[in-house]
């Protein structure tokens, strides 16, 4: 039992660390070598950044079979729509132009987040209860086989 604590603890942090790295990178939160952000990034962005890292760390962390992702995809999307530069996002921009993204998307930014994170909160507790339900369930240990995160029960 503690070994699987143990493997959870680990592939959560490892996950949420992964996520805060690769969002931040990729929304350019952070000045990098990689991404260049064409607005300047407001003071909520870094906190929705550690926000929805670290519930991605926790819903990867409790995962069990019977959990599905797509409240956390939906959560994940929203997140990253909320986060990322406007004018950066070729199919936003592609969608609504350059003008009005920044008159009519901009402005709804931090909302999205928010939402994101809501949505994430959601599936965390719910990969809580899952997680829960398991172990009660099932002694609360998992096998290598069972482990798909494929699967939609």
């Amino acid at each position: 039992m503690r070994a699987d604590a143990f493997r959870r603890l680990f592939r959560g942090t490892l996950a949420g660390l992964a996520v805060f790295a690769t969002l931040g990178t990729v929304t350019a939160v952070w000045i990098n070598p990689f991404f260049v952000r064409m607005t300047p990034v407001g003071p909520w962005e870094l906190g929705a950044t550690t926000l929805t890292a670290i519930l991605a760390g926790v819903i990867i962390g409790l995962w069990v079979p019977q959990c599905r992702l797509r409240t956390s995809g939906a959560g994940g999307v929203a997140s990253f729509l909320g986060i990322a530069c406007p004018t950066c996002n070729k199919v936003l921009m592609l969608i609504f132009g350059g003008p009005a993204l920044l008159a009519w998307f901009d402005p709804v930014r931090p909302y999205l987040a928010v939402a994101g994170v809501i949505i994430m909160s959601f599936a965390a507790m719910r990969a809580l209860w899952a997680y829960r339900d398991f172990r009660m369930s099932a002694g609360g240990t998992v096998n290598a086989s069972s482990t798909s995160f494929g699967s939609n029960k």
